[in-house]
């Protein structure tokens, strides 16, 4: 009997410009990264890219939203390992971990979002997403928080906005050694702070 083979359908221009952008961004920062290296990557006419995005501002609206989804991905895979509220506080903690110990190309840099924040100008649109990403984040502990502390809304507030500073910081010096220590030693200080709960 004859088996059939399947093949994966070739990507389109549109996500394979994204996905050199979304690599090109991250390894070498957006301003460092031009229209040409793009497209050279893809393996597309310049011509293109301006047919599936307006702009290289375009192009990196849509690696930010890119960037946003992936680390959600690693969230909810996190999240449906989680049988506690204790567990899913964790499972923030570890979405984090996933997002550092990625095999990237030229190694882990830290957090994608942030370091194109770093690099858009005051009252860019992309620094708004990068913002409501990080409220998400914080408010993902929050929710999770509020299922341990529910007599307590305020507490659980306060100690969200704790740990998503806890966070933060273990990630920036997590991506300026190039791996997750900071990142788990964080979790388990977060571990030990609800432990004291």
């Amino acid at each position: 009997m004859a088996t059939k083979t399947h093949t994966q359908a070739p990507k389109s221009a549109h996500d394979r410009l994204l996905e050199a952008a979304c690599t090109l961004f991250y390894c070498d920062g957006i301003t460092a990264t031009g229209v040409d290296a793009i497209v050279k990557r893809a393996g597309v006419a310049k011509k293109s890219l301006y047919n599936n995005f307006a702009s290289k501002g375009d192009l990196v609206s849509s690696y930010l939203e890119t960037r946003h989804l992936e680390w959600l991905a690693l969230y909810e895979t996190r999240l449906r390992q989680a049988i506690t509220s204790r567990d899913k506080v964790m499972a923030v903690f570890l979405a984090y971990e996933d997002h550092a110990e990625h095999a990237y190309e030229r190694g882990f840099r830290g957090c994608g979002l942030l370091n194109a924040a770093a690099e858009l100008p005051a009252g860019d649109a992309g620094r708004a997403v990068v913002r409501r990403h990080k409220e998400q984040v914080e408010a993902l502990l929050s929710n999770h928080l509020s299922e341990i502390l529910s007599d307590d809304t305020k507490r659980a507030s306060q100690l969200a906005h704790h740990l998503a500073f806890l966070l933060e910081g273990a990630m920036a010096r997590a991506g300026l050694e190039e791996r997750s220590n900071c990142l788990i030693h964080a979790r388990g200080m977060a571990a030990a702070m609800l432990d004291a709960l």
